[in-house]
This record gives C-alpha cells, sequence and structure tokens, in this order.
C-alpha cells in the first residue's frame, strides 16, 4: 500500500472517531498524529503531554513549540510514575507500569472533557520490539493509528517530511529511564544527573546521543562516525570535570556507538513477546 493511501486511512480513522485525545510526547511519531487528527477534527482533537521527571525539560519546550506550530490545542498533565515501585525498582517491563500511569491517567480526563478515545503514536515497527507499555495501553483502550495502517518509523518520517513538519528527522528521545540497565533503582536525582549530561553534550553540538548510567558510571554514546570526530576535537578533561560536577565519577566512551534497542540486547538470551 503506498503512502498517500496509508495517510488517507488514518484520516478516516479521526473521521470516524469525531473526537480524540492524542497522548502526545512531542517526539515524531505522536507530532505526525497530532497533526494528522488536527488537520480532520480541527478543535475537537487535544493533545496532552504527561510531564515526569524522566522527560527532558527540552523536550516539553519542543513540545509545545510543535502544538503551536501545528494549532492543535495543547495541555501538560503531570504524572506519577516515580510513585510505582514498580517502576522505579526498573524491573524488565518497567514500560508496563509507565504506560499504565499515562493511560491511567489520560483515560478518565479524556472522558471527563468529552473525548471517547485517548490515540498514541505507536508504528508499526514498535510492534516488533519488547515494548511492553504497548500492552498497558492496549488494555486501557488507547488507539494506534499509525500501527493500525501499518506506518513504519521511516515511513513516519516521510510523511512529517511530506505534509511540511519541520522536525521530520528529529532524533527519537525515549524517557530517561532507559538510560538504566534494568535492575538498577531509578530516582530523581540519578534522572536529573543523566538529563544534565545529555543537555551539556547537546549544548557542545552533539544530538543524537545517549548518556547511559550504570552506578556511579557513565557511559556516552554517540553515532559511530561520529566518536573519532568527539575525541580529536573535544575537551575531554572538561567533558569529564562537567560529569563530575553532574554526579558521575567515571566517565566512559562507547566505542560501539549508539545504537536504537540497545537497552534490550541483554534479554535476548530469554526471548520475550514483543508486546507483553
Amino acid at each position: 500500500m503506498i503512502l498517500t493511501e496509508k495517510l488517507e486511512q488514518i484520516k478516516a480513522i479521526f473521521t470516524e472517531m469525531e473526537q480524540a485525545l492524542i497522548a502526545y510526547s512531542g517526539g515524531v511519531d505522536s507530532t505526525l498524529v497530532a497533526k494528522i487528527a488536527y488537520e480532520v477534527l480541527g478543535s475537537r482533537a487535544l493533545a496532552i503531554t504527561a510531564v515526569s521527571p524522566s522527560l527532558l525539560p527540552e523536550e516539553l519546550e519542543d513540545a509545545k513549540i510543535q502544538a503551536a506550530t501545528i494549532g492543535i490545542p495543547h495541555q501538560i498533565v503531570q504524572t506519577h510514575e516515580m510513585d510505582n515501585p514498580n517502576y522505579t525498582s526498573n524491573p524488565v517491563n518497567r514500560c508496563y507500569f509507565c504506560k499504565s500511569e499515562l493511560h491511567d491517567t489520560l483515560k478518565p480526563l479524556a472522558l471527563e472533557l468529552g473525548y471517547p478515545f485517548v490515540v498514541d503514536g505507536v508504528n508499526a515497527d514498535d510492534l516488533h520490539d519488547y515494548r511492553p507499555g504497548i500492552q498497558a495501553a492496549k488494555e486501557r483502550g488507547a488507539r494506534s493509528p499509525l500501527a493500525e495502517v501499518g506506518i513504519t518509523k521511516a515511513e513516519v518520517r516521510q510523511l512529517s517530511q511530506q505534509l511540511g513538519l519541520p522536525w521530520w528527522d528529529k532524533p527519537a528521545q525515549p524517557c530517561l529511564s532507559s538510560r538504566f540497565p534494568y535492575g538498577e533503582e531509578i530516582t530523581v536525582a540519578k534522572l536529573q544527573r543523566v538529563g544534565r549530561a545529555e543537555i551539556y553534550l547537546r549544548k557542545l553540538g552533539w544530538h543524537n546521543l545517549r548518556v547511559r548510567s550504570e552506578g556511579d558510571t557513565a557511559r556516552i554514546e554517540l553515532l559511530p562516525e561520529q566518536i573519532k570526530e568527539f575525541v580529536l576535537t573535544t575537551n575531554l578533561p572538561s567533558v569529564v570535570s562537567a560529569f563530575q560536577d553532574f554526579g558521575f565519577i567515571y566517565v566512559t566512551l562507547d566505542l560501539e556507538g549508539y545504537r536504537s534497542g540497545k537497552l534490550n540486547q541483554v534479554l535476548n538470551q530469554q526471548p520475550l513477546s514483543a508486546n507483553s
């Protein structure tokens, strides 16, 4: 099926819904969903961004700017997954408890405001990765139009570019809790430490990156083709000093580089369902 046909199918889904609340993180997927929903429904579409310590402040600002550019009504809500020990203990299904909190917050809000549907930005590729949060969303009745019509991540970017969205190539930015190995307790202080480290590197000009945290060690992941340039052009002692100011003791560079899904490679010995 060609992309224009998939776009028309998503529009038809929103037409049938008549009103929809969008779980809107500001990432490229949910922003595309918000754009299409607003084109079809106008003010009968509402974008909601959930804020918690696991969201970078700069991501919230991006979400506000993008929503204003699209024109869609936009609201902020607080979620409290950090109050749940099932989340903060960081089990392999941590995302299940995150999305449970999100949709347990959004669903009653949607009903209170008169929106019969909560819609998220899950795409077709997400269904083939280990994403326990998808199951939590499904259990609470959320809809995923991109996945329903088979739109992949690459097609999300292609369609976003065709629709004139300037952030079509925005790097993926999962929540900060994904920077920690499964089993290491997540705290607000640790999240803030990682967030400050990533913002610091972005201000130096490095954007598609992760700072992984394990105990007192920070591991910087850059795109593989950028590693040599980083070593040759960056004031490494200054980076170490900054990271130590943030609370790390040791600072390392991952020689493999950034690779999406690296957190889940420890699960390869225990095959898991994509949605459980």
